[in-house]
């Protein structure tokens, strides 16, 4: 099939599956111009699937059919991008791309391989570390893991004569880049920071439940099973795809070299980590202050332009932040829409006659696992969020489930279950193309991945959040 007859069948379908919802039957208890809503909501997370085309124009195409088949009105198609969850995201992008411009990312990276590389599994623990510590701070797990720890990678690997060849990627590589994808996503899970759509999990859980799951409750359910996830991973990954070579001096040398080349702390790198400091102190204390998420970073990046780390030309240039801002807004407008409309509501109903006569906490559970298994069908963690997340809140508050504990296993299990494929996610699909791990391989390193996750988290973690009395 050629790439124009594929063009042509990725349309076809997606238009497809938007048009059968659209004329098949209305249920009872949801409005006709509701359920086609649902029904072009359902095929813009299709196309996301299938790539017609690019992210951005396809939210646009469907916000326009929206208005101009008056399913809903202009101003509820502009709704979302005066979210102050949506500009939180934009400036994740624009404080990652500073970030990369000034090294510092680099440099925390390279020092913690230079400190514990003297081994594969050093190696692992120190790709552990730098995202636990770039973790809260760098609020783009795409920008964190794919754009500084995944080059790093990549370059370690290289100099361990590791390549991309069924004779040299078991060698070191295949065993580096599973540790470095998949600590990319415990740390983008420990905190609200650590992955630029988790607000929306926030948001969510203040619409349903009327909680605020803001940044230090996010770290502090996520503490005893984040760090127990990451300390194990090395090692669990070394049962599950053991590299050939142990000793990795030549590696720790590398990174030794590359930081003597970068030289000293430059101005750039010092005044933008003294504005993670900033950022990670006003996050952590918003109690104190009550400045929201939001306008923290949009300090941040003004701190940053102000003290001439970055320029304007590079703010306007960061394609990524702009583009993140067109099709972030008109998901979350046709999701708020699908929840002012009833829609949600009317799919928690019908779950919540699935669930009738099972305890509050058993439907947790069982909502979290099909939550987390659910994530096969979506190529993007912002997508997952947005179509699914409201509506399990939904069901669980209907069911009489402990909200805390509903709110703290799907917040954490939105990135977490990210594992399952090599199209999940920004910094897993960049890791699978640095070509070390096939695709069988990584589907099924990714299952027994996701098997640890759920006995860590449905295990240790509950029985954290027990003793911090969520349940």
């Amino acid at each position: 099939m050629s790439s124009v007859d594929r063009k042509h069948w990725r349309w076809a379908a997606t238009i497809g599956i938007g048009a059968v919802l659209w004329f098949v039957p209305v249920p009872a208890g949801v409005k006709p111009h509701a359920w086609h809503l649902l029904a072009v909501f359902v095929a813009t997370i299709a196309s996301f699937l299938l790539r017609p085309m690019a992210m951005g124009p396809m939210v646009l195409l469907s916000l326009m059919f929206l208005a101009a088949s008056r399913t809903i009105g202009f101003k509820q198609v502009l709704s979302g991008f005066g979210d102050s969850t949506v500009w939180l995201v934009v400036a994740a992008f624009l404080i990652a791309g500073t970030v990369q411009r000034t090294g510092f990312g680099k440099r925390v990276a390279l020092s913690l391989v230079k400190k514990f590389g003297k081994s594969t599994l050093g190696l692992g623990y120190a790709l552990c570390g730098a995202e636990l510590i770039l973790g809260p701070v760098v609020p783009s797990n795409t920008a964190r893991g794919g754009g500084i720890l995944a080059p790093i990678t990549q370059s370690l690997a290289t100099s361990l004569d590791s390549h991309p060849t069924p004779e040299k990627r078991e060698r070191a590589g295949s065993y580096l880049t599973l540790v470095g994808s998949h600590a990319n996503l415990i740390a983008a899970a420990m905190f609200m920071t650590g992955m630029a759509a988790n607000p929306l999990v926030s948001k969510a859980a203040s619409s349903v439940f009327g909680i605020e799951f803001g940044w230090g409750t996010w770290a502090l359910g996520a503490l005893v099973p984040g760090i127990v996830g990451l300390a194990l991973l090395p090692l669990a990954m070394m049962k599950l795809s053991p590299p050939e070579l142990s000793d990795t001096r030549a590696a720790q040398e590398h990174a030794g070299r590359e930081l003597s080349e970068m030289g000293t702390w430059s101005r750039n790198q010092k005044i933008m980590g003294g504005v993670f400091m900033m950022l990670l102190v006003l996050w952590s204390t918003k109690p104190v202050h009550g400045m929201g998420t939001g306008l923290v970073a949009w300090i941040g990046v003004l701190v940053l332009l102000i003290s001439q780390v970055d320029g304007w030309d590079d703010i306007k240039d960061n394609g990524k932040a702009w583009d993140c801002l067109v099709w972030l807004g008109g998901l979350l407008a046709m999701a708020n829409a699908l929840k002012d409309e009833g829609v949600v509501d009317w799919f928690a109903r019908s779950m919540q006659a699935q669930v009738a006569g099972i305890s509050g906490l058993t439907v947790v559970v069982v909502l979290a696992v099909i939550y987390f298994y659910s994530m096969y069908g979506f190529s993007m963690l912002t997508a997952h969020i947005s179509a699914l997340v409201a509506a399990f809140f939904g069901v669980a508050l209907a069911a009489g489930a402990p909200p805390l504990v509903t709110v703290a296993l799907l917040a954490y299990f939105s990135c977490l279950c990210a594992c399952t494929t090599n199209y999940s996610t920004g910094p897993v699909i960049i890791y699978f193309g640095l070509g070390y791990v096939p695709v069988g391989k990584w589907f099924r390193i990714g299952f027994l991945t996701s098997l640890y996750h759920l006995a860590i988290w449905l295990g240790l973690g509950l029985a954290w959040w027990k003793v911090l009395g969520w349940w």
